[in-house]
């Protein structure tokens, strides 16, 4: 996997600098920046530019992770492998998960980030987190592994929920594998399908430039820099945890697997940069499937931990 990242940074490199796609997102945040700061009814009026563009990757999202999960699981042979994969999938998110709260708990109690806002808890309406409480409350376990079933099978991919997508993805999956001659057609069909998908989703993400622009041009121009200023400390605090978690946590997982941390995030710096403009991370999830694929990744796998990846 080492050398298959480096050969793909290298391929990036050939390319003139202003049509590399993280460069393009870096200029479009500095001119959002500045247009935010300088004109901010200008910077407010730019928002449906970064909703736009979430909305368009989210559109998406249900049929490329569809495609991707049924092909993968449909074309292998070995279905108790699915379930291994599950299980370990399951196993290291809990796992590292759990590592990670750690960490996040302990950076708090360290350098207690929200110390300077000098914010009175008796001032504070409980209105306003009351609907999710409440929600919370009802809903329980048994509410969310209930929520995991569509109401349809057409249902799941409409509204665009990733559990139940993968919930109907993965019984489709398992049932072509099992259809053998008539599986493969399907299976077939399927996988044209996802290039279909992916082939729309590269279009899409061109504009990345123009949401990441429209997302900081907003946030700026309603916000501005001086209101964001009390922010720096929990910013800087939240920066540094994610480091310290990538860097110690997630490298050293990456060196027992045979490969560089530092190298991958080179690799995927694309996809960091757009989730920094738009703050959400479902805008890469087709992407990133791409791209793990490209490294050599087996679709079943890619398809099993990467929507779950999305999911937590």
């Amino acid at each position: 996997m080492s050398s298959s990242v480096t050969a793909a940074v290298a391929t990036s490199k050939r390319h003139p600098w202003y049509t590399v796609l993280y460069i393009q997102v870096l200029i479009a945040i500095a001119l959002g920046i500045l247009i935010g700061h300088y004109f901010p009814k200008t910077g407010v009026a730019m928002k449906p530019l970064g909703d736009a563009f979430i909305a368009l990757i989210k559109m998406m999202i249900a049929p490329v992770i569809f495609c991707t999960v049924v092909h993968g699981i449909g074309s292998m042979r070995d279905l108790s492998k699915v379930g291994r994969v599950g299980i370990k999938t399951l196993f290291y998110f809990e796992v590292v998960s759990t590592v990670a709260l750690a960490i996040g708990l302990l950076v708090g109690e360290l350098l207690q980030p929200g110390k300077g806002f000098n914010i009175d808890p008796a001032t504070l309406d409980p209105k306003a987190v009351a609907n999710y409480v409440t929600a919370a409350k009802q809903e329980g376990v048994v509410g969310h592994l209930l929520g995991i079933i569509p109401d349809s099978f057409f249902g799941a991919l409409a509204r665009g929920d990733i559990l139940q997508v993968l919930l109907v993805s993965i019984l489709s999956g398992f049932v072509i594998a099992r259809l053998g001659a008539i599986g493969e057609k399907i299976n077939a069909a399927i996988d044209t399908a996802a290039k279909m998908f992916f082939g729309i989703i590269r279009i899409i993400v061109r504009a990345a430039p123009v949401g990441a622009f429209g997302a900081m041009a907003f946030t700026i121009g309603a916000y501005g820099l001086g209101s964001l200023v009390n922010l720096l400390q929990l910013v800087a605090t939240f920066y540094l945890t994610s480091i310290l978690f990538v860097l110690v946590v997630l490298g050293t997982i990456a060196h027992f697997a045979g490969f560089s941390i530092v190298r991958f995030i080179g690799y995927i710096k694309d996809e960091l940069l757009i989730v920094l403009g738009t703050s959400s991370s479902e805008t890469v999830l087709p992407h990133m499937i791409q791209k793990m694929e490209r490294l050599g990744a087996s679709k079943s796998v890619v398809g099993l931990v990467i929507p779950r990846w999305s999911a937590w």
